[in-house]
């Protein structure tokens, strides 16, 4: 079954090429960087448009390439604000199936790859995003064969093997574990790397379409996003021009802040020097495993995102991440990740240097459990 018809082309991100959206494609064929989804926009009102009486990210399936009928589903999104004090908030993706954002992405990744005929999908992953890999894998009956690097805590392995992947422990990071992957995969294998396939943004971008909802149709002043590979900074980027071009909002953003750790700050580092690409970060060295990610395909789109919305980027050292994990989960009662614990330091930080106004209204994205970290 081909994707919804919604779905215009899919396009290349960098060079423009557009490729057939009923063919199963990873990366642009020309310059081999990441594909866009390109959909055909509803006319309507938000309330025209969304479906209130689904409460997971498919209540968007209007702005989705995926229909509802067809949803590979575990009800995934939806989560809720947490306050944190009477002008920020903590966006607790934990919530989730599997306890993490990942489930979002892959959802609707499983969904496009299973709708386009897959018949093995394949993944390296520093945790997250390899449990919701296994369990969307589980529920649409497709085999999954996953690489991690073999210092990722135990509990996201058993997670894995309790849904039936096949879990390969590698020697160093994500990026030696793709390696792996890359000279080990079947003829038939599909792989839904992070921005190695075009349907994953589009899960994530529901986080930026909910805030819209969550703040009644405004937008708050700036979120603070922990940010590995980026898909998610990337997807709400995206899907704020999608409200733009159907008139829900206008071209005001809020400033996106990308936070990293000391160990592993690709995106940072770019950004300081005024570059529009990464450069691999040898040595990657953090206990924050969403965020051990030294050469991020799109980190391209992360600046082009943060610049494009007058944000900016921020690298945490790393006992301050684990000191602010522990102070805002005492704080709020929410249980905060390493990589939450980070986004709460650069907050404190961007207000203290006035980066951050008083009363501004902020996000603070909790990417996932911190019960597996320990």
């Amino acid at each position: 079954m081909p994707v919804s018809s919604t779905v215009e082309t899919l396009t290349c991100f960098s060079c423009g090429a557009t490729l057939d959206p009923n063919a199963l494609e990873t990366l642009c064929h020309d310059c081999g960087l990441p594909l866009r989804v390109d959909l055909r926009l509803p006319v309507g009102a938000p309330s025209d448009v969304i479906h209130t009486d689904d409460f997971s990210m498919w209540r968007y399936a209007e702005v989705l390439p995926i229909p509802r009928s067809e949803a590979v589903t575990l009800v995934e999104g939806f989560t809720p604000l947490i306050d944190v004090d009477e002008s920020t908030w903590i966006k607790d993706e934990a919530r989730n199936p599997t306890g993490s954002f990942k489930a979002r992405g892959m959802s609707m990744a499983v969904s496009a790859a299973v709708a386009l005929g897959a018949e093995r999908l394949v993944a390296p992953s520093a945790g997250n995003a390899a449990s919701a890999l296994s369990a969307y894998g589980a529920s649409a009956g497709v085999p999954v064969v996953v690489a991690m690097p073999e210092d990722t805590p135990k509990a996201f392995i058993d997670e894995c093997r309790h849904y039936g992947a096949d879990v390969n422990l590698v020697p160093g990071t994500i990026s030696d574990a793709g390696k792996w992957l890359a000279a080990n995969r079947g003829p038939n294998d599909f792989d839904v790397s992070t921005m190695k396939e075009p349907y994953r943004v589009e899960g994530k971008k529901t986080m930026g379409y909910e805030l819209f909802e969550q703040f009644h149709g405004d937008m708050p002043d700036v979120v603070v996003y922990p940010t590995g590979g980026g898909t998610g900074l990337v997807g709400m980027w995206k899907a704020w021009d999608e409200m733009e071009r159907m008139g829900w909002i206008g071209s005001d953003r809020p400033r996106l802040v990308s936070v990293q750790t000391a160990g592993c700050a690709p995106i940072v580092k770019a950004f300081e020097s005024g570059a529009d690409t990464t450069e691999f970060w040898e040595g990657a060295h953090t206990t924050a495993y969403g965020l051990r990610v030294p050469g991020p395909i799109g980190g391209f789109l992360c600046l082009r995102a943060i610049r494009e919305t007058n944000g900016t980027a921020i690298a945490i050292p790393e006992q301050e991440m684990h000191d602010k994990t522990g102070e805002l989960a005492a704080m709020t009662g929410v249980d905060v990740c390493p990589e939450g614990g980070a986004v709460w330091a650069a907050a404190q930080r961007l207000k203290a240097s006035g980066w951050i106004i008083e009363g501004e209204r902020v996000v603070l994205f909790n990417t996932g459990t911190g019960l597996k970290y320990r």
